[in-house]
């Protein structure tokens, strides 16, 4: 099994690159080239990665240690869900699990009638470049990220997965991300292939690949915040460590191009922004890869040093390099001049333009250790509060921009200034409201004030344009935006105002936290194969009335030494009450956190609400693409 997975995937990196050299034939040939042999090629790659996925898959089920992955992932008290899901949880894996939907991408793309549309010559040259880049996961795979290694003799069993990756979060999160990590190809290969064969119809063939990528990082990015949150027992959902910054980096560049890519469907222009922005976009995938697989920066969940850093380093230099060379020697098409700044068009650029900023500071903050090497022999990491103190005004005035758009003219006098003067006294009555009852921060204060400028705007266009509420796609863009704003709220109000404490309690004894009272009543301890808890039970109480119990743990794991907390919450659409057990001692006293995170729920429903409105916004074959 072994050999023939490992073959698979020599036999798929041969294929890619024999593929690609026969794009490069036929995309600069003279006559109409023919691209039913890469068409079809893709459907054998495919195959191949799936034979290799299929393998591991089943040594992971099945315990097969003589797998050096599966030895090193697993164990035999892990439950089946946990060792399958293994397959995302390590370096090797998770590259096999991006080719093969970078794979799976390409040929659904290949099977649509966007695709059909483009001219053959874009075509090939498409495939030129996604060959190129399949080709390099395959190179990986089958070089220093081989996830077939057979140990002889293999051992008695596993090391056992990592404690904090055992949680649903594992199923969902790490997959949903690399599936928009591999669908941003698609755009980027097709912006490349535009390039160079001038084709002015690569936006509306892209823009459902685009959306559907950044809508599924919007959900993997959600989902990760939502499991740190519940895993890690800190009662954080973002700490602005390098892996979460490391997909947040391309989420900001993809927000910038759905909305240039708009302009440049709608008004023929930014042309080469659109090229450029795509495969940047791609390429800071690559870097976010590059970040928790290289070694070259300390992280919660990565990888640690391991040889693919340098390739990757290549990779990303040489798709940067590409997409600037394309993009900028280029000629004009598609590059018709954009109305002023007091216009729709001109708003939207600025709002790409902190977008980029905000990715470029978030990056250069990310890497700020390394570059700090070249002036100081100890190397300096920002913490979180320059992150805040840098970004969240950012974030802040994206949802001001957001607001002020739609009433705003394309080109023109701006239409319906009751309509903008009503945002702007909304804004104006929250911060005065809020003023009132005792909030005083100026970043919260005005956080939450754009939020409900925000859905003052969403409202009045909801109620004042019949053709939005017919308009499926302009509906879905403007309840993503309505969801962004709902997250802002959520940070804006669960961090700066939560609430925090810590106690030490005897059975009986009570935590008095705000207006809520705790009391712990009694301690449990229970086992599992693999897992031993002690689980502390408390009630609590608003005022006298009793609403829920809390039930803390802290876990002991085979093949673990150190203990791991589990958090236990009463959540709230307001205050959401959060416990951590710290410890015990074996006469039962515990050391108790217990906190207070007003509105954080408001985070996940916004993130639900900009995942199922990007979904809601793809455009069904077949229907006009207007913009």
């Amino acid at each position: 099994m072994h050999t023939a997975a490992y073959f698979a995937l020599l036999g798929g990196l041969f294929l890619s690159l024999f593929l690609s050299a026969l794009a490069i034939v036929s995309a600069f040939r003279t006559g109409e080239p023919s691209t039913g042999w890469l068409e079809k090629g893709q459907a054998g790659l495919l195959l191949l990665l799936c034979i290799a996925s299929t393998v591991l898959v089943w040594a992971l089920y099945s315990n097969a240690f003589s797998f050096a992955y599966v030895a090193d992932y697993t164990d035999s008290f892990l439950p089946w869900y946990y060792a399958v899901t293994a397959f995302w949880a390590g370096q090797d894996g998770s590259f096999l699990f991006w080719a093969l939907a970078m794979a799976a991408c390409g040929l659904i793309f290949s099977r649509k009638a966007a695709y059909r549309n483009l001219s053959q010559a874009t075509k090939a040259s498409f495939w030129l470049f996604f060959f190129a880049v399949q080709a390099f996961f395959l190179l990986m795979l089958t070089t220093v990220s081989n996830p077939f290694i057979q140990l002889a003799p293999p051992p008695s069993d596993g090391q056992g997965l990592n404690p904090l990756l055992q949680h649903p979060g594992m199923i969902f999160h790490p997959p949903v991300l690399f599936l928009g990590y591999a669908g941003f190809a698609i755009p980027a290969c097709l912006a490349l292939a535009a390039g160079l064969q001038r084709d002015a119809g690569w936006l509306k063939a892209a823009r459902n690949w685009v959306l559907a990528s950044w809508t599924f990082l919007t959900a993997g990015i959600i989902l990760g915040a939502w499991w740190s949150y519940m895993e890690l027992g800190w009662g954080g959902y973002w700490v602005w460590d390098p892996v979460e910054n490391a997909s947040l980096i391309p989420w900001l560049t993809a927000s910038g191009l759905l909305h240039t890519s708009m302009l440049g469907r709608r008004f023929q222009t930014l042309g080469r922004s659109n090229i450029f922005l795509a495969v940047l976009t791609l390429a800071l995938c690559f870097v976010g890869t590059f970040l928790t697989r290289s070694g070259v920066l300390d992280s919660l969940h990565a990888f640690g040093e391991t040889e693919v850093g340098r390739p990757l380093l290549l990779l990303i230099l040489c798709t940067v390099g590409l997409a600037a060379m394309i993009a900028f020697s280029a000629s004009s098409w598609l590059d018709r001049r954009l109305a002023g700044f007091t216009s729709r068009q001109g708003l939207i650029v600025l709002l790409t333009w902190v977008l980029i900023a905000l990715s470029a500071i978030i990056l250069g903050g990310t890497l700020y250790p390394v570059l700090s090497k070249l002036w100081s022999q100890n190397p300096i990491g920002l913490d979180q509060g320059f992150y805040n103190r840098v970004c969240l005004p950012l974030f802040t005035l994206c949802v001001l921009l957001l607001s002020v758009c739609p009433w705003l003219p394309w080109q023109g006098r701006i239409k319906h200034p009751g309509r903008l003067a009503a945002v702007g006294a909304t804004l104006a009555l929250c911060l005065l409201l809020l003023w009132s009852l005792g909030l005083s921060r100026a970043l919260p204060l005005l956080a939450i004030g754009s939020t409900g400028a925000l859905c003052m705007a969403v409202l009045l266009l909801l109620f004042s344009e019949a053709s939005l509420r017919r308009d499926r796609s302009r509906l879905a863009a403007w309840g993503v935006h309505l969801g962004l704003g709902l997250v802002v709220l959520g940070v804006a109000v669960s961090g700066p105002y939560k609430v925090t404490r810590e106690a030490v309690l005897d059975q009986g004894e009570s935590l008095k936290l705000d207006e809520y009272t705790l009391t712990y009543d009694s301690f449990h301890r229970y086992s599992r194969p693999g897992l031993e808890a002690y689980q502390a039970r408390l009630t609590v109480r608003e005022g006298d009335k009793p609403i829920g119990t809390l039930k803390p743990e802290r876990r002991m794991y085979r093949n673990f030494k150190q203990p791991f907390a589990e958090a236990s919450v009463l959540p709230g659409l307001g205050d959401e009450i959060y416990a951590t057990l710290l410890g015990f001692s074996q006469e039962k006293v515990i050391r108790l956190q217990a906190q207070i995170h007003p509105m954080v729920n408001w985070i996940w429903i916004g993130g639900v609400a900009m995942t199922c409105c990007g979904l809601l916004g793809l455009r069904p074959r077949g229907r006009p693409q207007r913009s």
